[in-house]
């Protein structure tokens, strides 16, 4: 065989593993961090400021002050691409022309905002106009990729399904507490504390429908937080006084739900932390379903823990009758 037939040969197996080796890598960026790609002179001035208050502003709920993301800044001469291991990027640039832009990359996989504008003002003017619909997009990403990484291992979903009707892609670790007839309560141990989650449902009738639905689930709430209990003797779990719960209306799974953020504490103890709280209006079973996720993490970070709650209620899947 000669040289040029053995190179014919040759070539297709090279291109075979030039292909193979173009497998997409996995992004190892941490959950609600974003990279911000924009010039020192802009990023300490009031176009930082602005970008601060936007995506570093307080999560409402939490029992300590932390940023809604995690944000670092890297200057504008470096290649966009230098900050490969994050899911989430936003560029902002001075530039001849204004743009806002939005690109998915799935190779990686990651979204890439670039907000251009010919002067500071028109900058801060797209990033006010356009904030929401970033945070929104960054937060679903997030969700999904906790969403993915949960689905590698999940526990053993008969029990749950088979009482609510449901399924929920809660992963391995969490473990069965307390098993009643209509409320199910589940514990994970961490290094800092642990978390819960609570799934219970009641009637549809006897949620009241009125103007002061916070006060219906406050109540719903503290009627089941007996079968918590703490350390301490007649202890049991209450939602917190010292300030008012969070309050929004969502879709989740297709159905109406109530969205409660707050804290709670263990009534004659110490103990605290955060809560989220998913009310869903269930038609089909005639009911309203409770999925609510809690930490208790003194003294350490609480964000990250609660969006992995939320998260897993996200999964929440009824099923049809």
């Amino acid at each position: 065989m000669n040289k040029t037939h053995f190179l014919l040969l040759l070539i297709p197996f090279l291109l075979i593993s030039c292909l193979k080796n173009e497998k997409p890598q996995p992004v190892s960026g941490k959950t609600n961090s974003i990279s911000i790609i924009i010039d020192d002179q802009l990023w300490y001035g009031e176009v930082g400021d602005s970008i601060r208050n936007k995506f570093a502003s307080p999560v409402l709920g939490l029992t300590q002050e932390e940023p809604l993301f995690t944000i670092n800044q890297y200057p504008a001469r470096l290649l966009e691409g230098f900050v490969t291991d994050s899911r989430s990027i936003i560029v902002v640039k001075k530039a001849t022309t204004e743009k806002f832009e939005i690109t998915h990359s799935k190779s990686l996989p990651h979204n890439t905002f670039r907000i251009y504008g010919k002067s500071v003002d028109d900058i801060i003017c797209s990033i006010e106009l356009n904030s929401a619909q970033i945070i929104k997009i960054i937060r679903d990403a997030e969700i999904q990729k906790i969403q993915e990484d949960n689905s590698k291992s999940l526990l053993n979903p008969t029990v749950i399904k088979n009482k609510f009707h449901i399924d929920l892609q809660i992963p391995t670790g969490y473990e069965y507490m307390l098993h009643k007839k209509n409320f199910i309560w589940l514990k994970k141990d961490i290094i800092s504390g642990n978390t819960s989650l609570l799934i219970y449902q009641i009637p549809i009738r006897s949620f009241k429908k009125s103007s002061d639905l916070v006060d219906n689930i406050i109540k719903m709430r503290d009627s089941v937080g007996f079968y918590i209990k703490g350390r301490e003797p007649n202890t049991r779990m209450i939602t917190g006084e010292a300030y008012a719960p969070y309050f929004s209306t969502i879709m989740l799974d297709g159905k109406q739900a109530y969205e409660t953020k707050g804290n709670w504490e263990l009534k004659n103890d110490f103990m605290a932390g955060p809560f989220i709280n998913y009310a869903i209006v269930d038609k089909m079973y005639n009911r309203i379903l409770v999925i609510e996720g809690f930490c208790y993490s003194p003294s350490n970070q609480e964000r990250d823990l609660m969006f992995d709650l939320e998260a897993i209620i996200k999964s929440v899947k009824i099923d049809k009758r």
